[in-house]
């Protein structure tokens, strides 16, 4: 690995981000019918013929951002069969002609889906362990993961992640009731529950001499619920989290142990499908204007695409979707401080031109789109 950032100390810099829901979990490559197998993903990594996976690498390779999160790349315990087989035998191989692409740092590390709680999560009355009463919704570990890749050094040391915080340590959580207000969850389920569904990161990323802070993410959808609603209380105080480290809450400890946020004037990008609109769908009202009206946020450069527009020509919002089912909730979205959004869109091809092969369905690369910005640095 280099040593050094490829960017010397304070020159001018342009800095490609994006995010991906890539649809890179084992249940992608299942034929109706057959078992879910974990590892799924792993053998399909290892020979770089499989056609979905070409096709996302492709994507990235015309794309080519800088800094690129990957929701939905399954977690594979050992790199070499994961993320580094990704890089190896699909993005550092020439995908019709494009030219190959490398990211000589990235970060992986486990996330709640699929893993085992001891609680009846999803009200059944069984404690099974796994699909709704895993600590995130998966029927094994790690299904749904995510992957950082970078052109710049991460810093490990300084990495914080929140994937054990426990949902009932946030002031004021969202209500999770019965129809009749009784409380959906007893004490014992609520005092146990995680809040986040994969993980929440805080990745940060070194350009040349300044840190770039990646806040990284995948809040689980607002549905696939009952009337209690309890995707949508978890899906809107997800979003929160982010909302409240971004003010330096003390509420919040990390994994390690480690109390509060960030600090002002922190340079930072919230990066992730956050499955939630500002105007369509079904979260929680507001779930994701807790991030888009921040006023540590700068949301103004709104990344959009001809295809989406087309996909829906009677919705005056369909310009910004990032899914095939008629949504905007993938989201790249700098801070106030330090940036200077340049431009930006959502790779959604036209029906009808060659480039559409790449976004016909689910089986050819995902169910959403590569959602890209292009910020200037500024300031120390």
């Amino acid at each position: 690995m280099p040593s050094e950032s490829p960017t010397p100390s304070h020159e001018p810099v342009r800095l490609k981000v994006a995010t991906f829901n890539v649809s890179m979990e084992a249940g992608n490559y299942r034929a109706k019918g057959d078992p879910l197998d974990p590892n799924r993903l792993a053998q399909l990594l290892a020979d770089g013929e499989h056609p979905q996976i070409r096709n996302i690498a492709e994507i990235l390779q015309r794309v080519r951002p800088d800094i690129v999160l990957l929701n939905e790349f399954d977690y594979i315990a050992d790199p070499a069969e994961g993320v580094e087989a990704f890089l190896r035998h699909y993005l550092k191989v020439s995908q019709n002609g494009r030219q190959p692409l490398d990211y000589p740092y990235y970060y992986v590390a486990p996330v709640n889906t699929g893993v085992p709680s001891p609680y009846d999560i999803d009200g059944d009355g069984v404690a099974s362990g796994t699909g709704g009463d895993a600590w995130g919704f998966g029927h094994y570990p790690g299904q749904y993961g995510m992957v950082l890749l970078s052109r710049y050094p991460i810093d490990q040391d300084q990495v914080r992640t929140f994937r054990t915080f426990p949902w009932h340590r946030m002031p004021d959580a969202q209500p999770i009731l019965n129809p009749d207000g009784s409380p959906f969850y007893d004490t014992d389920t609520w005092q146990g529950l995680r809040l986040s569904s994969k993980s929440h990161w805080d990745l940060p990323v070194q350009v040349g001499d300044r840190t770039v802070h990646i806040l990284a993410a995948h809040p689980t959808p607002p549905v696939f619920d009952g009337p209690e609603n309890r995707n949508g209380a978890r899906n809107y105080d997800e979003i929160r989290l982010w909302a409240d480290y971004l003010n330096n809450a003390d509420y919040l400890v990390d994994d390690a142990g480690q109390r509060g946020g960030l600090a002002p004037d922190t340079r930072f990008v919230i990066l992730g499908d956050y499955n939630a609109s500002p105007t369509e769908g079904n979260s929680r009202p507001g779930a994701i204007d807790q991030l888009l009206n921040h006023p540590g946020v700068n949301a103004t450069l709104r990344p959009e695409s001809t295809g989406g527009a087309l996909h829906s020509p009677d919705n005056p919002e369909a310009r910004y979707h990032t899914a095939a089912w008629r949504a905007q909730v993938d989201y790249v979205l700098p801070s106030q401080y330090g940036f200077t959004p340049h431009r930006g869109a959502v790779f959604w091809p036209v029906e009808g031109l060659e480039l559409a092969r790449l976004v016909a369905g689910r089986g050819a690369s995902s169910d959403h789109r590569l959602v890209w910005l292009e910020l200037d640095l500024t300031g120390p």
